[in-house]
């Protein structure tokens, strides 16, 4: 039996999950959480194999999100799921400590594959993102210089892209003012850019300035 903890701040989607895992006389839904401190709470001295984990949730981001849950489960396995293409943030979020990434809109036909491949063999990746992996990792690649950014100053550089002020931004991250004037001065230095106008010109010519493409 194949233990589920589904994390997702929408009950209309936690709903459909269990529809699709039904089908699994092996699968089992031990748990549901809605927010970031109900995951961490349910996944402490838990037996389940697998935790299903919304990127999108509110509060705390993601990414920041994977890293607690290693730090009060070590060997739990997470199957991140979001609403965002494989080529937006799946190389991250694996970096980050996922064992495997699904996109929302292949759940139906994947969901089921993904959670077998990493019981099984503790990692999942689909067809296409195996390939950007390879791809990336041949030596003659060269980095483009926003994927030296960390994943604050890339969500950093999404909010001053989008348009907002410093301020809004510190209020909106929870930020001191200074600690996103640090950020913005890394990602002008890492970006070889100068100002607001050169930073969204970099955006524009790599695709990056649509905010539904944060990887938060």
């Amino acid at each position: 039996m194949i233990r589920i903890i589904i994390a997702d701040n929408h009950q209309i989607i936690r709903e459909g999950l269990k529809m699709i895992l039904k089908t699994e006389t092996d699968f089992q839904v031990m748990d549901e959480a809605q927010t970031g401190a109900q995951v961490l709470e349910k996944i402490q001295n838990s037996d389940c194999d697998i935790l299903l984990l919304d990127m999108d949730m509110p509060g705390r981001n993601g990414f920041e999100l994977i890293n607690d849950v290693k730090n009060v489960n070590p060997k739990l396995p997470i199957l991140a799921l979001s609403i965002h293409p494989e080529d937006k943030q799946a190389l991250r979020i694996l970096k980050s400590g996922a064992s495997g990434y699904l996109c929302k809109d292949s759940a139906t036909d994947n969901l089921v594959i993904a959670i077998k491949k990493i019981y099984t063999h503790g990692r999942y990746l689909s067809e296409s993102l195996s390939e950007q992996l390879a791809f990336n990792i041949m030596p003659e690649e060269k980095a483009k210089p926003h994927e030296q950014l960390s994943n604050r100053e890339l969500e950093t550089m999404y909010l001053l892209v989008s348009g907002k002020k410093v301020k809004d931004i510190a209020a909106e991250l929870a930020l001191s003012i200074s600690t996103v004037f640090t950020y913005r001065g890394r990602i002008f230095e890492k970006l070889n850019i100068n100002n607001n106008v050169e930073l969204m010109h970099y955006a524009i010519n790599n695709n990056l300035q649509n905010p539904s493409n944060r990887a938060l």
